[in-house]
């Protein structure tokens, strides 16, 4: 994997491009929170040339607070959608993209693919089928006696998003992601 800073981006695209690496095969964006304070792009070309070479990756660390890359659309022409998507998704500027809505109604707002983002659907309704065995409306009682409730992927713990004591500071990212990952026990409100 080839590191490449945000203001050379472009430019190491088409220096790949110009090296025998003329086959697109995607770009996607990896949210780092709890390791970094970043957004990671990632784009993968391979070689027409030499099928069994493989592929070349680049990739382009960018600031959570400012992730703001340069559009690639121009060198492939398919990398258009993938920078929407990751655009729409995670909240990226793509510089001289496209940038209209690919995925999402065009109210919504937010990042919802961002570690931080806070799926608030999910702390409204339940969460949809059965997560755990036992877990169904028929049956005795609905449920296993022998299993608890586990709280779905996505939603925060009471302490980081909703119960949170306004004169307290906001969460740092970590807490956020350490808080948002599913198979917490949930705890009854008393």
């Amino acid at each position: 994997m080839r590191d490449v800073p945000p203001q050379d981006w472009h430019a190491a695209v088409v220096a790949a491009r110009e090296d025998g690496h003329g086959w697109f095969d995607w770009l996607g964006c990896v949210d780092e929170i709890g390791v970094a304070d970043e957004l990671r792009v990632v784009l993968s070309l391979r070689r027409l040339d030499d099928p069994g070479a493989p592929e070349l990756l680049l990739q382009c660390r960018l600031p959570r607070s400012e992730p703001r890359i340069d559009s690639v659309r121009d060198v492939f022409a398919g990398a258009a959608w993938h920078e929407r998507e990751a655009a729409e998704e995670f909240g990226l500027d793509v510089v001289g993209g496209d940038r209209r809505r690919l995925l999402l109604d065009p109210s919504f707002t937010g990042a919802p693919l961002r570690k931080d983002e806070v799926l608030a659907s999910r702390t409204a309704q339940p969460w949809p089928g059965a997560k755990e065995p036992g877990e169904s409306d028929a049956g005795a009682g609905g449920r296993s006696p022998s299993r608890r409730r586990m709280v779905p992927p996505g939603v925060p713990a009471p302490e980081v998003w909703g119960d949170r004591d306004p004169a307290e500071p906001p969460p740092d990212p970590g807490e956020v992601a350490a808080a948002t990952s599913g198979g917490r026990v949930r705890r009854r409100a008393r």
